[in-house]
């Protein structure tokens, strides 16, 4: 579409409401390399085309008061601001935005932002870009909330379902299937950890033998999802690398994550960055019960909490009527 039509198109009037859902990044052994969708928590956001050529922010409910305005800070307008530099389009549009994911959980909250930003205006634009190539400016959301452009939440946000993101340099986002009877847990405790300090405690260097077993666990996952093998799921989901050192963040997380295997998880983990801790299970019947004894566990260290529960969200987001 050239620059011209897109400065004349004919943009709807009335407002288009889009839901994104919250995301489990790394998934135990993939950091920064894997993540997928879940139905819900996510957020809300409203956009409407105004007249004049300009980005603002009217109003943002659920977040505190802790999230900027200013459209060059926030990270719904920033990725905007670049799909519009780069369509040398010259529309504007108004935003207001509901969080309902939790702020700083590991849950994916910045991605989610990002991405209903770019995808609102974009379908409300006609789509003159394909869903896929709204990736990069929803990255660079990413980049102004925690310092660093990574796709394992914005991917799942964006494209839905389970992803692998393969590389960076070049950009190359890969989706699996998974089993449909799959179920996932998240428990959030009420703690705060930011993602730029749960960075700054990872190991720069790492030891070849733990780089292969931790290889060895992301593809064997990633085999496991494909073919349908809980067994295989259960054995991969391990992380050598990232949570021995997460973990100290989250009060009671050994218990938490016991307790999720023993009520008949096949893994348990930090989600995201934290403190967020998820499971998967093979039926809604054994997430239910993990949820519990999840709860459970964060409450016998005095952590109140909340639990979701959820299958893979395999198209990630969708426009609100």
């Amino acid at each position: 579409m050239s620059t011209k039509s897109l400065d004349l198109v004919n943009i709807p009037k009335q407002p288009i409401r889009v839901f994104v859902p919250a995301t489990v990044a790394n998934v135990a052994c993939g950091y920064d390399v894997l993540g997928f969708a879940v139905e819900g928590p996510g957020d809300e956001v409203t956009v409407k085309a105004i007249s004049r050529q300009d980005l603002i922010i009217k109003k943002i409910e659920g977040d505190r008061g802790k999230l900027p305005l200013d459209p060059r800070q926030n990270t719904i307008t920033v990725p905007v601001f670049k799909y519009l530099e780069k369509l040398q389009c010259k529309s504007g549009f108004e935003f207001e935005l509901i969080k309902n994911i939790p702020f700083s959980g590991g849950m994916g909250s910045s991605s989610a932002s990002s991405v209903a930003g770019v995808y609102a205006v974009n379908e409300l634009l006609g789509r003159p870009l394909n869903i896929p190539d709204l990736l990069p400016f929803a990255m660079e959301g990413e980049q102004i909330a925690c310092g660093s452009a990574h796709a394992d939440n914005v991917a799942p946000a964006l494209l839905g379902g389970f992803v692998v993101v393969r590389s960076y340099s070049p950009l190359d986002i890969v989706k699996i299937n998974v089993p449909d009877h799959l179920y996932c847990v998240i428990v959030h405790p009420d703690i705060l950890i930011s993602t730029a300090d749960s960075r700054k405690v990872l190991p720069k260097k790492i030891h070849l033998k733990d780089a292969v077993r931790q290889w060895g666990n992301v593809a064997g996952l990633i085999t496991g999802l494909m073919k349908g093998d809980l067994d295989l799921i259960a054995r991969s989901l391990e992380d050598h690398l990232i949570e021995p050192v997460r973990s100290a963040f989250i009060p009671g997380y050994t218990d938490v994550k016991k307790s999720a295997l023993k009520a008949g998880a096949l893994g348990c983990n930090i989600s995201g960055s934290g403190p967020s801790v998820f499971a998967l299970t093979s039926s809604k019947k054994i997430a239910e019960k993990t949820a519990l004894e999840m709860q459970a566990a964060f409450g016998r260290v005095g952590v109140e909490n909340q639990a979701y529960i959820s299958q893979i969200n395999k198209k990630g987001p969708k426009i609100i009527v």
